[in-house]
């Protein structure tokens, strides 16, 4: 008898004691965050300026063209390239060759979004082109005044383009690139 009463009480023990199902724990996922978005004038010797974040250094990067221009991110370990070329009776190539660029993405990217950019007042029209996928730049610009002044500009990172690992970095330099966009000013 006292051995059916202890199997008893075991088997009531553990059977209460297991009214859970173990469930498993959710992914853990990585939170980048980034501060917000401080800007100032960039300082160009240049025929144009626009307003960078504070968090982004201002370099030439091409020695023989003072206006090829990159704002480096240490941070995000990222790049936005600007290129200026003055239209010399060349607007027609220039467009081209602004409208070709996002076209070689087009192999590993899921999506290009075009937008047009038009601010009559200050001169400044182009496209905006915001890229999802794998593709190796983010987003891309093509900027004019349609007489004298074409500037390009694309983000790149240091790393392999993983679009889920680099989405944080990417969607917070694509505001840094669309603020550039909108404070850009031909002198």
């Amino acid at each position: 008898m006292k051995l059916i009463k202890t199997v008893f009480i075991f088997a009531l023990l553990t059977a209460s004691a297991c009214t859970d199902s173990p469930q498993p724990k959710p992914a853990a996922h990585l939170a980048l965050n980034y501060d917000e978005a401080t800007y100032l004038t960039a300082k160009l010797e240049c025929p144009f300026h626009f307003e960078q974040n504070k968090q982004s250094v201002l370099k030439i990067d091409h020695p023989n063209q003072s206006c090829w221009l990159r704002l480096d991110y240490p941070k995000m370990k990222a790049k936005i390239y600007l290129t200026y070329s003055p239209v010399e009776n060349n607007l027609k190539e220039l467009l081209l060759d602004a409208q070709k660029l996002p076209e070689k993405h087009t192999i590993k990217a899921d999506f290009i979004e075009v937008n047009v950019y038009e601010d009559s007042y200050k001169r400044v029209y182009g496209n905006f082109y915001e890229v999802e996928g794998d593709a190796a730049s983010q987003a891309q610009f093509y900027l004019t005044d349609s007489t004298s002044h074409f500037l390009t500009g694309s983000i790149y990172f240091d790393a392999q383009p993983n679009y889920d690992s680099i989405l944080p970095a990417a969607s917070y330099l694509k505001n840094d690139l669309k603020h550039l966009v909108e404070t850009l000013e031909w002198k």
